[in-house]
């Protein structure tokens, strides 16, 4: 139980770091403050997924700077390529893209994000992590059940939440009979731009997302795209 408190609080700490990093990014670029991620509170869990990937996956194996560096970027690449696919099949729309990247796959992934992937990952193995995990293990036991519960509870608030926005946001895109992924592009924008913050928030997390209609033939299934 204490391990598994420790890996949560860990998924945590870092997916608010991530999300830290991402908000200050934003900040420098367009000068305003911008939630990003898929969820509401102040995280982006990708980047705890990623980061519990690495400790556990590299785990005491840290002789080698290099390993741990090229490690660090397969598990992060792998990581971001299989979230876009997903999140594209659930909710019919690609919510990043690099096409315009050179180096990219499919673009989902992209040499200019997996090098920053590798450094980062390798600081928090060899910097970051260690007093992280000793001001976990400096809190009292009882109060660390007591934090990991809340913290998880809120989470999966949070979790329900975001899905039903997001699929809200797929059911109004499947609504549309139109194959001009224009008109269809304008209409999702306006529609989140009418409801409440908690829609205009992944309008404003994800500007450049790319409509993804689906068709039906008999002949197969044709995807439009809208960037």
């Amino acid at each position: 139980m204490e391990q598994l408190t420790t890996y949560f609080l860990l998924f945590i700490i870092y997916s608010f770091l991530g999300w830290t990093m991402e908000v200050i990014c934003k900040l420098i670029e367009q000068k305003k403050f911008i939630n990003r991620g898929f969820l509401i509170g102040p995280i982006c869990p990708i980047y705890g997924y990623g980061v519990l990937g690495i400790l556990l996956l590299i785990g005491k194996d840290t002789n080698d700077f290099i390993a741990v560096f090229l490690k660090s970027i397969l598990i992060c690449s792998v990581l971001e390529y299989f979230t876009s696919y997903l999140m594209e099949k659930l909710f019919h729309a690609r919510w990043w893209d690099y096409s315009h990247r050179r180096y990219n796959i499919n673009g989902r992934i992209c040499l200019e994000t997996m090098i920053p992937f590798g450094l980062l990952g390798t600081s928090i193995v060899y910097f970051i992590n260690p007093p992280i995990k000793r001001l976990i293990a400096g809190i009292p036991y009882n109060l660390r059940i007591i934090l990991t519960i809340s913290l998880f509870i809120l989470y999966v608030v949070d979790n329900i939440v975001s899905f039903n926005i997001m699929s809200k946001i797929k059911l109004e895109i499947k609504r549309q009979h139109s194959d001009n992924t224009e008109l269809i592009h304008r209409h999702i924008r306006k529609f989140l731009e009418k409801q409440s913050w908690f829609y205009r928030h992944i309008k404003s997390a994800y500007p450049k997302f790319v409509i993804i209609k689906m068709n039906n033939h008999k002949n197969g299934r044709h995807i439009h795209k809208k960037r």
